[in-house]
């Protein structure tokens, strides 16, 4: 009797763990379960942790709250100004509601990657080139709402929507590159222009200057020869200035005969008016060149 009693509850505790083995199922942190009692839905979602359901009448289906990251396969369309262009982007979601993402949709997944191809096909028709090439962030809003405005009933909620690349034909390359070649040349124009105005007006004052000062023009000319001759040079140009020309002419010129017959003291004094100028003019080509042999 006590071994038949013994039987019993060995095969009763044998029962229960199999029991037990069959209805437990075990929910992670980052997962939710919706529990199906004969093909309807019981009870509320399954928190993490251990969890009994009844064997051969219960299923359980658990779901993943992780943030999925869903790359959304190029699309090729043609922009508002006809421009034919390739856009691929990458989709940021989860689910939010885990019994409406396995009642309302059949696969959330493939659900949200339909809807994003769509709708990032649809902003290609709506915007320009511009548009895609330098106003991404608007064109991210406006994607993020056209997915999520029917993700909502299927328990999805869009994290964020990023176009990650836009490609364009070749030719339209090369004529954007011409463009912006284009573009350059014309501002550096306008920056040699404006360097050649301020330059001339610089070079006004100076030459006012010098005028006032002729000796300043002697000045820069010995100074442009020194530095000239510092390089060494094997052939040297040296610009002579006109006025040091009309200066020697000058001196040797003899001297014109007044028209009352100037008398010998005056004739005397013209004559060494004469050499002291012939003297001066030899004094500065003797200046001239020393600066040149510097």
């Amino acid at each position: 009797m006590v071994e038949e009693l013994v039987g019993v509850v060995a095969a009763v505790g044998a029962g229960a763990l199999v029991y037990v083995a069959s209805a437990a199922r075990v929910v992670k942190q980052y997962e939710r379960g919706v529990v199906f009692r004969l093909g309807r839905l019981h009870g509320d979602v399954r928190r993490p942790g251990f969890n009994l359901v009844v064997p051969a009448v219960d299923r359980m289906r658990k779901v993943n709250l992780q943030i999925v990251t869903m790359p959304i396969p190029a699309q090729e369309g043609i922009t508002r100004d006809n421009v034919t262009v390739r856009v691929d982007a990458v989709v940021y979601f989860k689910v939010v509601d885990p019994a409406a993402a396995i009642v309302n949709v059949e696969d959330y997944r493939f659900a949200v990657s339909q809807m994003a191809q769509t709708s990032l096909r649809s902003i290609i028709g709506k915007s320009e080139l511009d548009d895609l090439l330098s106003n991404r962030e608007k064109l991210n809003q406006g994607l993020e709402l056209m997915i999520d405005s029917p993700a909502v009933e299927w328990g999805v909620t869009i994290d964020r929507v990023e176009i990650k690349d836009v490609s364009l034909p070749d030719t339209m390359k090369r004529s954007m590159a011409r463009q912006a070649e284009a573009d350059r040349e014309r501002r550096a124009r306008l920056i040699n222009a404006d360097a050649e105005y301020q330059a001339s007006k610089k070079l006004a004052q100076a030459a006012r200057q010098m005028a006032d000062t002729p000796s300043a023009l002697q000045l820069r000319l010995l100074q442009t020869v020194m530095a000239v001759a510092a390089e060494k040079n094997s052939t040297l140009v040296l610009p002579i200035p006109v006025e040091l020309l009309r200066f020697l002419e000058r001196g040797q010129q003899p001297p014109a005969p007044s028209p009352g017959h100037a008398g010998a003291a005056e004739q005397a004094e013209i004559a060494e008016g004469a050499v002291d100028r012939t003297e001066q003019a030899e004094e500065a080509m003797e200046q001239l060149r020393r600066a040149v042999e510097q």
